[in-house]
């Protein structure tokens, strides 16, 4: 990392890349600091990712090549606070006594540094790939967003899985450059890097500003999860009973920022044996159960001649592709299609 240039030229100009995008993310993390919209860690994020590419184009384009530890730090800090940033919005609040254990990695680099110099393109390369895998790994599972906003739909866990390809392909650039310097290639290095590296950080600060990718947190922490077992039981009956009622009762559905951590914690359950729970009794996930009662509401509503958009709005949906979608799903046809066949079936014979 700590050898990347960016140079793009047109006869006598010559634009740094890396400067251009640490112009538009530090505007916009002044923009998002000041609008106060946006976590403490996504803006910290966004500022690390605006540094580092800064402290490239200086070193680099301007041959401060004395700033080249500030560049390293940068880009070792850059993983492991993705990973806290995508842990805070989804998963569950920050907590110091349980996430110091990150600082590890950045201490080991710091150890390569002083003892093992030529051994911090491995590592650097490895602190990407495995916390880009392990953020992907987590979005495999049915309780991956607690905290996200089920009214999102998979948006949040599109946002989430590019960021953390992202990572990956950071890693990527430097296993090509190294293959390049060992070809004896050293033009190749300013090609890979504006393709890779620019636009690498430009996205990854452009999507944590989305605002899908940052979840609803909860006050305190939830009970640890139980043991799942491999097919409904009668507890994840009793539970689902539970749950039904709850959401009839009081409409839960109706919120839009209604999360899966809000509804283990009003039934007072782990969220993984909610998430289960669901999964096994009625063979979907927590996503598709809620909204199976927001296009429910949304078809009471437009039988009583609400427009399409107000009973998406007033059903808990907060985006047209995700209410048409789950719709579609849960009706078998589309919002228009659904007020045609109704206006047909009032027409008097």
């Amino acid at each position: 990392m700590q050898n990347r240039i960016v140079v793009y030229s047109t006869g006598m100009l010559t634009l740094p890349i890396p400067l251009v995008v640490a112009l538009i993310l530090g505007f916009l993390a002044l923009r998002h600091a000041l609008a106060g919209d946006r976590s403490f860690l996504f803006l910290v994020l966004l500022v690390v990712c605006a540094f580092q590419a800064l402290v490239i184009s200086l070193t680099q384009h301007y041959g401060l090549s004395g700033l080249w530890p500030l560049q390293l730090l940068a880009a070792v800090a850059t993983p492991p606070l993705a990973w806290l940033t995508f842990q805070s919005a989804a998963l569950r609040p920050f907590d110091h006594k349980r996430d110091w254990l990150h600082l590890l990695g950045p201490a080991f680099t710091a150890f390569c540094t002083v003892f093992a110099p030529m051994t911090l393109d491995v590592v650097l390369t490895a602190l990407f790939v495995g916390y880009g895998i392990a953020i992907w790994v987590r979005l495999r599972r049915d309780d991956a967003l607690p905290l996200a906003r089920l009214s999102s739909g998979p948006l949040p866990a599109l946002i989430w899985k590019a960021i953390s390809l992202l990572l990956i392909l950071s890693a990527i650039a430097d296993i090509l450059i190294a293959v390049a310097l060992w070809l004896g290639q050293e033009q190749w290095r300013p090609l890979i890097i504006s393709v890779f590296t620019s636009f690498t950080l430009l996205g990854i600060g452009l999507l944590s500003l989305s605002q899908e990718a940052e979840g609803q947190a909860e006050d305190g922490g939830l009970s640890p999860p139980g043991p799942e077992t491999p097919s409904p039981s009668e507890e994840d009956a009793a539970l689902i009973a539970r749950l039904d009622a709850l959401m009839i009762k009081e409409r839960l559905h109706l919120d839009p920022d209604l999360t899966l951590a809000r509804l283990a914690r009003r039934l007072h359950v782990p969220i993984k044996q909610l998430s289960a729970a669901i999964n096994r009794t009625k063979g979907e996930n927590v996503s598709r159960y809620v909204n199976g009662f927001r296009v429910r509401s949304a078809c009471a509503l437009l039988e009583n001649g609400t427009r399409v958009t107000e009973a998406m709005l007033e059903s808990g949906f907060n985006t047209k592709s995700n209410f048409n979608r789950e719709f579609a799903r849960v009706t078998g046809q589309s919002p228009s299609v659904f007020l045609r066949g109704m206006q047909h079936r009032s027409k008097p014979k």
